[in-house]
C-alpha cells in the first residue's frame, strides 16, 4: 500500500499543473494558430445543424478556428480583462476567414480575452497570423474523399511553408477524419516549436479527408 501511494505521489509531482479559468489577461508564452478543415466540421457537425458555413455556395477550406494564447504546458481561458467585448460588426467582419460571426465571438470570449489585447487588435492579429500561413493549394484540388496518413497533411504544410520544421505544426483528427492544423507562433507571430502538450500529431494512417464542396 505504501509503495502504491509513493508512486501516485511521485506521479503527481511530475504531472503538468492544471490551470483554472479566469487567469490574468496577457500572461502567456506563445500562440497556437488553429486552422480547421471546414469540410470535416461540416461532415461531423455542421451539416446536421444546417450551418451556413456548409452551404454549397461557399468554398471554405482551412478556416481560422482561433488564435490561442498558450503556456509552455497548458493554456489560459476566459481570462480577466478590462477590454470591452467585440461588437457584432467586429465579429461579423471575421466571417471571410472564420466562416461564422458566432465562432469569432466564442474565440474572443474563451481565448482572445487572454491575449491582453483589445478585441479589435486581437482579431487583427489573428487575421495577420492566418494570412501569413501558406495553406497548401493542392488540398483544394481534391475531387472526392480520400483516406491518407495524417502525416501527408503535415508534409503538405511543410512543403508550402519551407521555413517551418515538423515540431512547429501539429495535425489533429476527430472521428477518423483530419480535423485541424495547429501552428505554433511567438507573440510576434514568428514560427516556433510547439510545447509538449501541443506537438503530438494524429497518428492515423487512413484518416478521411473530405474535399471542398
Amino acid at each position: 500500500m505504501r509503495s502504491i501511494l509513493a508512486i501516485l505521489f511521485a506521479t503527481a509531482l511530475i504531472a503538468p499543473a492544471a490551470h483554472a479559468d479566469g487567469e490574468q489577461a496577457g500572461d502567456f508564452d506563445y500562440y497556437v494558430l488553429s486552422l480547421s478543415w471546414s469540410p470535416t466540421w461540416c461532415a461531423i457537425e455542421g451539416d446536421a445543424r444546417g450551418a451556413d458555413q456548409c452551404d454549397a455556395r461557399h468554398d471554405y477550406g482551412w478556416i481560422l478556428h482561433g488564435l490561442w494564447p498558450q503556456y509552455e504546458v497548458g493554456h489560459p481561458s476566459y481570462c480577466n480583462t478590462s477590454a470591452r467585448p467585440p461588437s457584432r460588426g467586429e465579429t461579423g467582419a471575421m466571417v471571410d476567414v472564420m466562416a461564422s460571426g458566432g465562432l469569432a465571438w466564442h474565440q474572443w470570449k474563451k481565448h482572445g480575452r487572454c491575449s491582453g489585447l483589445t478585441s479589435q487588435k486581437y482579431f487583427a492579429t489573428a487575421r495577420a497570423a492566418y494570412n501569413a500561413v501558406v495553406r497548401p493549394p493542392v488540398l483544394r484540388k481534391l475531387g472526392h474523399t480520400v483516406k491518407l496518413p495524417a502525416s501527408v497533411i503535415e508534409d503538405a504544410f511543410l512543403q508550402s511553408n519551407p521555413d517551418w520544421t515538423a515540431d512547429m505544426v501539429t495535425i489533429t483528427c476527430k472521428r477518423d477524419r483530419i480535423q485541424e492544423a495547429r501552428v505554433c507562433l511567438t507573440k510576434d507571430l514568428q514560427p516556433r516549436e510547439c510545447g509538449t502538450d501541443v506537438v503530438r500529431d494524429c497518428a492515423m494512417m487512413d484518416a478521411l479527408f473530405d474535399p471542398i464542396r
